[in-house]
């Protein structure tokens, strides 16, 4: 216990705060070893980081200059490449995320950082024409962006590296101090970034990382009159209940997961198709809120492509994911397992067609699964299930197959196999889904892309130059002067 490396509060002037609450254990989810601890926060730590946060953007004399947040998030990214093993190992080892994925999250979390660079040096505002009638004469408008205020994010475990660098790094761009609570599950990712952003310049009180010891606290945290902007990536139940406890004036925005649906065409490429239908349904174990998961493909080819897929996620490497060779590591919780399980053996009952997987494994992982043809209103049919689970449904009618992909309470990224580019663009354009993917997987996405779930599955934009453009306010000036 004395080698396992202690996270003290990461908040600004914690040696103020007179009692430090319980600490957090965080365990692997492969084999349940002590990887570290956490200190979390009480009411006193929460109201600390608020007050801090408040009273530097409340002081205007204290806002960090464009130039100089440039200049922060370039030594920021320095030290990110200097690190990218230690963090890509780091992230796999607390969330469970196979090592070769874990890497190429990393490689993201550095372009979302320059992202906000670029960002910063080329978007500009367009201030309305003047002078084009008696009212307007003799005016010139300007228009400024400024910082929104105190930004509070809430993270999720499933990429504890490019998730944070969505939330924090656009909030450090836009000039906001912002208060980050990583997840409970996979926080010292965000921590050591945390610690990285202040060695590259942040001041502490403009970036804090807390975890409340509790979900009293962290409701609190969130719903504070002092919060101008909440940035929240999680479930929707806990999402829309925070949004509804905000206080007056905070404006907010919701990522939570879907149900994602796949139209494979009767004259789809299945060869070409299998490799993105593959990594979309079984990344990261499932556990991506955009997976591939109902597929509907034309009741010609559906078996074909069916045992194809089981055939391949048979092959596929399950296990420890420290290690170069596996491709689908643990569930996040060992509770997570039962559940899918149990959905899994409800379709099956129901009269799905079990062509791999269904099983336990050890170390909290479970077998890479293909049902064909669930029943419609089986849990893996109507409800997300963020585990290595796909679903696959033949149909004759693609009128019908698109009403199915459509009918459920949540729509986020679709997609759409056809080598006939006016069947896959009709298809597209009516499908529920905030993006399309034509002969692609639905979980494709680059960090300079909007990112945006519908319905259920969220509210406003992702993506690094919509968030920051959530976190900033446009000031216009009118200048009247006679000589103009």
């Amino acid at each position: 216990m004395n080698n396992v490396e202690h996270f003290p509060l990461m908040i600004a002037d914690a040696d103020t705060v007179k009692a430090e609450a319980k600490a957090l254990e965080v365990r692997s989810p492969y084999d349940d070893q002590l990887l570290a601890t956490v200190a979390t926060a009480n009411a006193a730590a929460v109201e600390q980081a608020l007050r801090q946060a408040s009273r530097l953007f409340a002081d205007r004399n204290k806002w960090i200059a464009v130039d100089q947040r440039i200049a922060t998030l370039e030594r920021m990214i320095a030290l990110l490449y200097e690190q990218a093993d230690e963090l890509a190992l780091g992230a796999t080892l607390e969330g469970g995320k196979p090592l070769i994925d874990s890497r190429i999250e990393m490689a993201r979390c550095i372009d979302s950082i320059r992202i906000c660079i670029d960002t910063l040096r080329t978007d500009h505002s367009n201030p309305p024409v003047m002078g084009v009638n008696a009212a307007s004469k003799n005016r010139v408008a300007l228009i400024q962006k400024e910082p929104i205020g105190v930004v509070v994010a809430v993270s999720a475990f499933n990429h504890p590296l490019n998730l944070i660098a969505h939330q924090i790094a656009p909030a450090i761009a836009a000039g906001c101090p912002v208060i980050v609570k990583p997840a409970a599950d996979t926080p010292l990712s965000c921590l050591r970034l945390v610690q990285l952003f202040h060695q590259a310049g942040v001041p502490k009180g403009w970036c804090q990382c807390i975890v409340p010891e509790s979900r009293t606290l962290a409701e609190a945290l969130v719903t504070d009159a002092r919060v101008a902007f909440f940035s929240f990536i999680g479930s929707a139940t806990v999402g829309w209940h925070l949004r509804s406890k905000l206080a007056a004036g905070t404006r907010c925005a919701l990522e939570h997961g879907g149900v994602a649906p796949v139209i494979v065409c009767k004259d789809a490429h299945i060869k070409a198709a299998l490799p993105g239908l593959m990594k979309g349904a079984f990344y990261h174990a499932g556990q991506v809120c955009v997976s591939v998961q109902r597929v509907f493909a034309h009741a010609s080819i559906a078996r074909e492509l069916a045992d194809k897929m089981a055939t391949q996620a048979k092959a596929l490497v399950v296990g420890d994911p420290a290690s170069d060779q596996t491709e689908v590591g643990p569930l996040i919780r060992a509770r997570e397992v039962d559940r899918i399980k149990l959905w899994v053996k409800e379709a099956v009952a129901g009269g799905a067609k079990l062509l791999c997987g269904g099983d336990k494994l050890d170390h909290h992982c479970y077998a890479p699964t293909v049902l064909f043809d669930p029943p419609h209103d089986a849990s893996v049919s109507t409800r997300e299930v963020f585990g290595p689970v796909v679903c696959i449904y033949p149909f004759t009618e693609l009128e019908a197959a698109i009403a199915e992909a459509n009918r459920l309470d949540v729509a986020f990224q679709a997609s759409v196999y056809s080598r006939n580019i006016d069947t896959a663009l009709g298809i597209a354009n009516r499908l529920d889904a905030s993006a399309v993917m034509i002969n692609d997987h639905t979980a494709f996405r680059v960090d300079w892309m909007p990112f945006a779930g519908l319905k259920h599955s969220g509210l406003g934009v992702g993506g690094i130059p919509f968030a920051m453009n959530d976190m900033q306010i446009e000031k216009m000036t009118v200048i009247h002067s006679d000589a103009i």
